[in-house]
């Protein structure tokens, strides 16, 4: 199982699937996602699954079917697995060079391809947990991929040794790989209907033995700044600068909490994205919390530092646009618990201690939730993703796969 866990996790991680943000005009954002993904439609199909295909907007789904008899079968709930194709914009993943660090000692691990990255053990005390292990990452010069190369790789391996053992009973398994997940688009076009599982799983978690199931509630604020563009030599009491405005805005919310000054279940406001000149300019703010209260309250927020800036400048104009992006999946999730309550047997089956984790992001799954698929999120074994610090343990993958494993057995034996 370890040697086709890895060989599937380089030979996956060495394919150049980074998206890329803001494109509207096309779906996936870069074409070559695609090669990933028409690489595992031919695998699935080696491996002798069903209904194996790619549509039109690049999603990848299969079928494992069930080993039980067909009137079990009926008695125990489809499940989903999914994972994404696709790299983060922030850090290159072309040319990936994965290198193993084997029976890993303690310490700073240097990464070989450019010695100023350094895996700082002070930094990342989680590499404490893997001393013996064999620690994989990048060579310095990339990213290493395995959010989400390591998901691909454990589901598929997970599939592979149930093939092996049929006497470890399941029922039938849908499997799902996205494009763009990274860029916020991951379920855009993916058709919860066709995919046809009740409940699933997104193998997409970093810690060893973590399973997900809250994540904040998200908005975007946008800033439009209209300001009064005049020649500076003549410009008294008549120029208004769209840019001094946009400043302005960002030093309103410069106390209040921010990703950089928060952790756990502290939300924040993020502003991240500033363009440009004297008449026009916009400023793009995240707006995260875990409640709906609060959530409300850093939208009000907002609002008020738009009024109290209009006031000041009345000759120009600003315009704040939010527009909600995700909501806490907890709320789906506590309607259906056994969706959580048999992830976490089975990570205690596979002699872990269950780490229950919130996402301090988005997920695919937060968006299957609300689109009538109870998805939480179940670790991979990665560490430090959309970074060339970017590391992941072999034996980290294995407990993956094992937990798949003993998942899928767990609703069979619940279910019958």
């Amino acid at each position: 199982m370890t040697e086709n866990l890895v060989k599937r996790f380089f030979r996956y991680v060495k394919i150049d699937t980074q998206s890329k943000e803001g494109v509207e005009d096309r779906f996936p954002s870069t074409e070559k996602q695609k090669d990933l993904l028409k690489i595992l439609v031919d695998e699935m199909k080696t491996m002798d699954l069903k209904n194996v295909s790619m549509d039109e907007n690049g999603y990848v789904t299969a079928t494992f079917p069930s080993n039980l008899s067909k009137e079990d079968t009926s008695k125990v709930p489809t499940i989903g697995l999914l994972a994404h194709v696709d790299t983060s914009p922030d850090v290159s993943g072309k040319n990936v060079n994965p290198v193993i660090h084997k029976n890993y000692s303690g310490g700073d691990i240097i990464f070989p391809g450019d010695n100023s990255i350094v895996l700082k053990l002070e930094e990342n005390p989680c590499l404490q947990d893997h001393i013996g292990d064999d620690i994989i990452t990048s060579d310095g010069t990339t990213l290493l991929g395995a959010d989400n190369k390591a998901g691909i790789a454990e589901i598929l391996t997970a599939i592979e040794h149930l093939q092996n053992n049929p006497q470890i009973k399941h029922g039938d398994v849908r499997i799902g790989f996205t494009p763009d997940e990274e860029v916020g688009m991951g379920t855009a076009h993916f058709d919860v209907k066709k995919f046809k599982a009740k409940y699933a799983y997104t193998i997409d978690g970093e810690k060893v033995g973590e399973i997900e199931d809250e994540t904040f509630n998200a908005s975007m604020g946008v800033f439009t700044a209209t300001g009064v563009n005049v020649h500076p030599g003549y410009a008294k009491n008549k120029l208004v600068s769209a840019i001094r405005m946009i400043s302005d805005v960002v030093k309103a919310i410069e106390n209040d909490p921010a990703p950089e000054t928060t952790e756990k279940y502290e939300g924040y406001l993020h502003p991240f994205a500033i363009e440009g000149g004297t008449e026009s300019a916009i400023c793009k703010v995240l707006i995260r919390d875990f409640t709906k209260s609060g959530i409300q309250e850093r939208k009000d927020r907002l609002e008020k530092i738009c009024k109290e800036i209009n006031n000041k400048y009345p000759k120009g104009n600003l315009k704040l646009d939010i527009t909600d992006q995700y909501e806490n999946m907890k709320v789906v999730l506590d309607t259906v618990p056994d969706t959580v309550d048999y992830a976490i047997e089975a990570i205690k089956r596979t002699g872990l201690e269950p780490i229950k984790q919130n996402i301090r992001g988005g997920t695919d799954g937060a968006r299957l939730c609300f689109m009538g698929l109870p998805t939480p999120n179940i670790f991979t074994g990665g560490h430090n993703f959309h970074s060339k610090q970017e590391w992941i343990a072999i034996q980290g993958m294995e407990k993956a796969v094992l937990t798949i494993v003993n998942l899928l057995e767990i609703w069979a034996e619940k279910s019958l």
